[in-house]
């Protein structure tokens, strides 16, 4: 049996939701209260996917969000993913793409595992399997906006679950 995590099967974390904020609770305003580094991220997230098929983007964000558990996020990114052309099936099983390899085309798979390894890079790290997959299917420049994807859709993902936001009211049209 291979020491890898095995992440086509729910953690125990993820089997309970995040608790919610008291709904009378007030959380920071993240793009308010720190213009800068929110526009910053901006900047992060719109540089990281330049010249990456708009599908894959989504199914990464996609994958990372269900692993932080975050439903704002998630809610975005599904409906994201329709508008890119991802399809009905091919959402319905990012969380189990291993067990569908033939929906998903060698550079999301790779793509999909290297975002887990980087989602959950405290528990195994970035194996070495799993970045030489990514290597040989993306390019040097892919590979490093693919990795800075990875990273701004996990920083959205906690801010959006410590300040509380709700899924189905995305706020991006407001915000920028």
């Amino acid at each position: 049996m291979s020491s890898e995590r095995r992440t086509d099967r729910p953690a125990e974390a993820d089997l309970e939701p995040h608790p919610r904020p008291d709904p009378g609770a007030v959380r920071v305003d993240f793009a308010r209260a720190a213009p800068k580094a929110f526009k910053s991220l901006i900047g992060f997230d719109v540089a990281a996917r330049e010249g990456l098929d708009p599908a894959l983007v989504e199914l990464v964000q996609v994958r990372a969000s269900q692993l932080n558990g975050c439903a704002y996020c998630l809610h975005m990114h599904w409906t994201d993913a329709h508008k890119a052309g991802a399809g009905d099936e091919r959402l319905a099983l990012v969380a189990l793409w291993r067990n569908a390899p033939h929906l998903f085309t060698e550079r999301e798979q790779a793509a999909l595992a290297l975002t887990e390894a980087l989602t959950l890079v405290a528990a195994d790290g970035v194996p070495d399997h799993v970045y030489a997959r990514a290597a040989d299917r993306f390019d040097e420049c892919e590979l490093a906006r693919l990795m800075a994807l990875i990273l701004t859709i996990n920083t959205w993902n906690r801010i959006a679950i410590g300040t509380g936001k709700v899924a189905g009211t995305d706020e991006r049209g407001k915000q920028r």
